[in-house]
């Protein structure tokens, strides 16, 4: 195995105890709100407390790398958060649950910034999208079984065991860090916190295109996930056959992760964004009919066409030795979307006492980036994309 695919699998382990923690979550929100007395409000907050940990430490990653080697700084994230899992999984009450998920999403902030930079580093701009591929089939695949198999967890043993079961796959990726990233060499000097930096990045075009599409897609399905749990809970559905619904998703989405793979370097991202954005919309909006198979079929088609394709996006047009940067902010942002996502829509859910008005609203709000994905420019992304064909017009 190259050493690109070892730093590769790295970050890809990582993102999944990342996916783990966001999805597998969800399914056992009625289950801790009956044992712990929480109120939907409190509900979404187990899961913008792990965000907000997350969040807060992603723009002292760059300085922290510097300051303890990339090797030393995810094998004492993975540590932290192994440990702080073991401690959600104890939780008495549901103040104490939500305080050791903040603690639980700062030990593992930093796995997602420093591996995704290593990750890209290794990879030069024409070959990213072959990367993205990968991390969006992480994407896919954790969403899609996490749910099944909590819901299962939940019905036959404990909401708690939910959270226990991080600790082999963080455990594990901790063994594989240690043995296959390089120590890195002593630094030059003592470096300085410059957190402005990171957010100097947003000057970038594309990658703040491609963070807004973050904000409005991926974001708002977080929400509009969660509130089609308890949607569908109420209806009667259990854990498990609402975990379940997770499975059309995935497969729609393997099918968008293969289109953006393969029409990404021909047609460029505009086309697709537009699409994925139509296709989630239309989605959400048949929630509000019988039709919850297409439902989930749309929103992972449409959804996972739009994250796929601002993932590679994002970098495309950012030096190597800008990507610690760069992929700080785009974390932040990824963060900040899923709690916005569902603290707003479990608001407007609170405010307004129904599911079909709120369905509505969070479709009308996947729409937002069209004007902006329209302004890209086309022939900057040609240019990156096709460095040589480019060149002898």
């Amino acid at each position: 195995m190259t050493y690109r695919s070892k730093v590769a699998w790295i970050f890809l382990l990582g993102f999944a105890l990342d996916l783990v923690n966001m999805f597998v979550a969800t399914v056992a929100y009625p289950d801790i709100a009956r044992e712990l007395h929480a109120s939907v409000t409190q509900l979404a907050w187990i899961s913008n407390a792990y965000m907000l940990g997350l969040t807060l430490i992603i723009p002292f990653s760059v300085w922290l790398a510097a300051i303890l080697g990339e090797r030393a700084l995810i094998a004492a994230s993975l540590l932290v958060f192994a440990g702080a899992s073991i401690m959600v999984g104890q939780a008495s009450s549901i103040d104490a649950l939500i305080g050791w998920r903040a603690l639980q999403g700062l030990g593992g902030g930093l796995l997602i910034p420093v591996g995704q930079a290593m990750a890209y580093r290794q990879f030069p701009p024409t070959e990213r999208s072959q990367l993205t591929a990968r991390v969006m089939s992480v994407a896919l695949l954790v969403p899609a079984l996490s749910p099944a198999l909590g819901g299962l967890v939940v019905d036959t043993v404990s909401w708690r065991w939910i959270f226990y079961a991080n600790l082999p796959l963080a455990l594990g990726t901790l063994a594989l860090a240690l043995l296959w990233i390089k120590p890195d060499g002593p630094a030059n000097g003592r470096p300085t916190l410059d957190v402005a930096s990171i957010f100097k990045q947003v000057r970038s075009p594309m990658l703040r295109v491609a963070m807004l599409v973050y904000l409005c897609i991926p974001g708002i399905f977080i929400g509009t996930s969660l509130i089609a749990i308890l949607y569908l809970r109420d209806t009667g559905y259990d854990a498990a056959h609402t975990g379940a619904l997770m499975l059309p998703w995935a497969l729609a989405s393997a099918l968008a992760i293969y289109l953006s793979k393969q029409l990404f370097n021909r047609y460029g991202p505009k086309p697709l964004l537009l699409a994925g954005m139509a296709l989630q919309c239309i989605g959400i909006l048949l929630l509000n009919t019988d039709l919850i198979i297409p439902a989930y079929l749309l929103m992972g088609l449409g959804g996972s066409l739009c994250s796929s394709t601002a993932q590679t996006l994002a970098f495309l047009d950012i030096p190597a030795e800008r990507m610690g940067h760069a992929s700080a902010l785009w974390n932040i942002n990824r963060q900040i979307s899923f709690c916005l996502g569902a603290a707003l829509l479990s608001a407007l859910l609170s405010a307004l006492d129904s599911f079909a008005i709120t369905f509505t609203m969070a479709a009308a709000l996947t729409l937002l980036p069209v004007f902006a994905v329209l302004r890209l420019d086309t022939s900057r992304v040609r240019t990156l994309l096709h460095p040589a064909s480019e060149a002898r017009r």
